[in-house]
């Protein structure tokens, strides 16, 4: 059933919608700040699911407590290696471990499960958070692949429908499956093609 419904997970691309998603991922959970971290992590770095939930701290931080300008890890997907930037995230980062700090949470998880400190946040339980947020929002299209859909839906439409640049982002190799992945459909081709003067 879970998989059937992975098709209908869609790339958020109003900002206001997105607002919403933000802040019922913050303010409605116990851990709220995590939910969303996770969340803005997937969508700043176009990370499957599975590869941002199985980040470790010390990929993201130094010994000392350090937000490091990048984290290298290896997609587990593909198997290729991939370095994240994190600069765009840093504000968020930094207020999540402030938030690890003052929960007395410690572990090798960036994010962990609170029942299961040794254990990081499943996928199966970020489907239910946004389940849950979708619920809440009366939005029926959101999934575990919604913050990588609408990173990279905002990456394109803000790079001027830069295609090339979005595939390379998401590792795809081909733009069918990258414009497919933005849910770019044949009304939406047809809306951008009227925009276009031709001469």
């Amino acid at each position: 059933m879970a998989k059937r419904q992975m098709h209908n997970v869609q790339p958020i691309k109003d900002s206001n919608v997105l607002k919403q998603v933000q802040d019922t991922l913050l303010d409605s959970f116990k851990a709220g700040r995590r939910n969303y971290t996770i969340f803005q992590l997937g969508k700043a770095t176009l990370l499957r699911v599975s590869d941002v939930l199985a980040l470790e701290y010390s990929d993201v931080f130094t010994d000392t407590g350090v937000l490091k300008e990048r984290a290298n890890i290896t997609d587990q997907k593909t198997g290729k290696p991939n370095s994240l930037y994190l600069k765009p995230i840093e504000k968020e980062l930094l207020l999540y471990q402030e938030w690890l700090q003052e929960s007395e949470i410690q572990s090798q998880w960036l994010f962990p499960s609170l029942s299961n400190t040794d254990k990081c946040i499943t996928r199966k339980q970020y489907y239910k958070i946004m389940q849950k947020t979708g619920n809440l929002l009366g939005i029926n299209y959101l999934g575990t692949h919604t913050m990588r859909k609408t990173g990279a839906y905002r990456v394109y439409e803000q790079t001027n429908y830069n295609i090339g640049f979005v595939m390379k982002l998401l590792n795809h190799s081909d733009q069918k499956s990258t414009l497919s992945y933005l849910g770019l459909d044949e009304v939406q081709k047809e809306e951008l093609l009227d925009t276009i003067n031709f001469g």
